[in-house]
């Protein structure tokens, strides 16, 4: 594993994202980029109550991967990236993802790069609820 990887992790409980800069803080890099997903009152013009996440067993060996493949431009640090599970309600963070690297437009495209590998290839599912009473899964691999 990279020693640019400081925080992996897939959980149950509330996600900080002061704990997630805190991981990634190096004095080598030039610049940080942050990203923290949350939980929006609505999908596809639907009103969203609430939702849960549920992972895998094996998610969190996949998270890895993905974060290795960002680490392995030597211009990145740091990496961070935590994933709630569980119910969470609107406003709640529900992921939260920090690279830290040379220069700024390298932070900002591996952070990018993280999150939408995250999204594509972890299995993680989200189960929404609406107002109306109806839900539905999505993410599913």
């Amino acid at each position: 594993m990279s020693d640019a990887i400081r925080l992996l992790d897939i959980r149950d409980s509330a996600l900080s994202s002061d704990e997630v800069l805190a991981a990634v803080a190096d004095p080598t890099a030039g610049g940080t980029a942050l990203f923290i997903g949350t939980v929006r009152n609505h999908d596809q013009e639907k009103p969203v109550d609430r939702l849960s996440y549920e992972a895998h067993p094996d998610a969190l060996e996949h998270l890895r991967k993905v974060a290795q493949r960002i680490c392995d431009d030597p211009a990145v640090t740091a990496l961070a990236a935590v994933h709630r599970t569980g119910d969470l309600v609107i406003g709640d963070a529900a992921v939260i993802v920090a690279v830290a690297a040379s220069h700024r437009d390298v932070a900002f495209t591996a952070c990018r790069q993280l999150i939408d590998d995250l999204k594509a290839e972890v299995p993680i599912w989200k189960h929404q609820r609406f107002t109306d009473g109806g839900s539905e899964w999505v993410g599913a691999h």
